[in-house]
């Protein structure tokens, strides 16, 4: 079943690249389900992982999800995705809500996800400092802070695994400068 959520989530990120790069997007989901895979052996979180960007980032919907991979691995990824109608600051307030009551599956897929994001961050802060921002649709370090700084207390019972703590330590590389504003 991960070959084929690989070749599911290839197809479905088929011309898309990270933000502000020339890196095939699929480089994000496929780091992703790496780092969850070492979290958990269990087949649908690490499918979720892969697929987790799909029904927000392009046309497939949970529905495709669940005829593909079933109802488990179609609940998690739904859980991942974000309502790109709303704003970015109510679109990131409502997941640092109700990640807290998610299921630690969930709360695996988001440390996953968010710590590929921060390593990327990271890299690109030290190339360009602040400037890296820029390529985000929200450009105010001390809000990105703010979030970022707030899935550390989201999924906190994470907070003896390896990729928290990796996670942690990007934070207040990038965004430490701004935490006693948060």
């Amino acid at each position: 079943m991960i070959e084929k959520a690989v070749k599911f989530a290839t197809k479905a990120h088929e011309g898309q690249f990270r933000k502000g790069t020339e890196i095939p997007y699929i480089t994000h989901p496929l780091e992703v389900c790496s780092i969850v895979s070492l979290m958990t052996d269990d087949i649908d979180v690490r499918c979720a992982a892969l697929l987790h960007d799909t029904v927000e980032d392009t046309p497939v919907t949970v529905e495709d999800i669940r005829e593909n991979f079933g109802k488990r691995v179609a609940a998690l990824v739904s859980k991942e995705s974000e309502d790109k109608s709303k704003s970015w600051i109510e679109r990131k307030t409502h997941t640092l809500e109700h990640l807290k009551k998610e299921c630690i599956e969930v709360k695996m897929i988001t440390l996953g996800d968010k710590l590929s994001n921060m390593r990327a961050s990271a890299r690109d802060f030290l190339a360009f400092g602040d400037e890296f921002l820029l390529k985000f649709n929200e450009k105010d370090k001390v809000k990105q802070g703010m979030y970022y700084f707030g899935i550390l207390d989201s999924i906190e019972e994470l907070k003896d695994c390896g990729f928290y703590k990796e996670y942690e330590k990007l934070c207040n590389f990038v965004f430490g400068d701004v935490k006693e504003k948060i």
